[in-house]
């Protein structure tokens, strides 16, 4: 039986990407065929500097960079690069050529510099999909959650929650944990305000007239679920020991929790596309970019996963 190949994308030549692609892809050869999406004279200068030896994986170059790639130093140039990275992945997984899409951090400004209107990797993979809907999840062994909004201003999260978003993502979260755990997955669903809006004194009643009415639904289609939950105490180790999964209402009631527990071996997953994608849970950490100083092991994690969705 052969190996599934998967496409890894190299992020922000700039960043720490070609660094932990460097030292990910011999870990996983063994599960996968990686096919890496990025500048091969990135890579082969990255190896030289850190006295790395270069994967023999095939490597795709959709644009090529000139000569004045500097580590730590993200351009228009190289938030163009890491673009056309992604955009090749996906043709690739929607053409059925790679089994699923890893992809390395990028710099958001820099795609804002280069004239790059989407705000991050989910809403480009919703729009190139062509999926009116997808959520967010990062998961570890130790804590899974799954995100209602996502690249938000706080101003703007109470208009985009409804419980149809919310339902969807206690929905998308049952179904994905289920299936990687192969048990029905037992899940948490978070408030938005102080003290999930102690019975309507705090916020706009978000509780009551969105989050619970979703929560209802979920348990009439039965779903395990609890909530809404008080955010701050939401996790718990005594809470973490009886949920799968977490439903959180915005991106950092989630992503901090996550990050202090399991900021190594996270892996950012995105549900609802027609296409397996993970991705690392770390940014592109430009301060110690090309300096043999980055973990790989988010990426080893985001390639285990990729493969293991891959196979359902």
């Amino acid at each position: 039986m052969s190996l599934p190949e998967i496409a890894i994308t190299m992020g922000d030549p700039a960043g720490i990407g070609p660094e932990v692609a460097l030292k990910a892809i011999p870990h996983v050869q063994r599960i996968c065929r990686p096919r890496l999406i990025g500048s091969p004279a990135v890579w082969q200068t990255v190896a030289e500097r850190l006295r790395l030896p270069v994967p023999d994986v095939p490597v795709d170059e959709p644009v090529e960079l000139d000569a004045a790639i500097q580590p730590g130093r993200t351009t228009a140039a190289t938030g163009r690069a890491s673009f056309a990275y992604v955009v090749r992945a996906i043709e690739l997984a929607m053409a059925g050529q790679v089994a699923g899409i890893v992809t390395g951090p990028i710099q958001k400004e820099a795609w804002h510099a280069a004239g790059i209107p989407f705000p991050g990797h989910t809403e480009l993979l919703a729009q190139r999909t062509n999926v009116a809907d997808v959520k967010m999840m990062l998961t570890a062994e130790s804590i899974s959650c799954v995100l209602v909004t996502v690249h938000v201003g706080y101003a703007e999260v109470p208009r985009l929650l409804s419980r149809e978003t919310v339902l969807d993502a206690i929905r998308k979260a049952h179904r994905t944990v289920s299936l990687l755990r192969g048990t029905a997955a037992r899940v948490g669903v978070c408030g938005l305000n102080p003290h999930a809006g102690e019975q309507g004194m705090f916020g706009d009643g978000e509780e009551s007239r969105i989050i619970q009415p979703a929560i209802d639904q979920a348990r009439a289609e039965g779903i395990p679920v609890e909530g809404p939950l008080p955010p701050d105490t939401a996790f718990t180790a005594a809470r973490r020991r009886e949920l799968d999964v977490y439903v959180c209402m915005y991106h950092d009631q989630g992503l901090i929790p996550l990050k202090t527990l399991a900021f190594d071996d996270a892996v950012n997953v995105t549900l609802g596309l027609p296409i397996v994608r993970t991705s690392v849970d770390h940014g592109t950490a430009l301060d110690i970019a090309w300096q043999g100083r980055a973990s790989h092991q988010s990426l080893i994690e985001a390639v285990r996963l990729a493969v293991r969705l891959a196979a359902r």
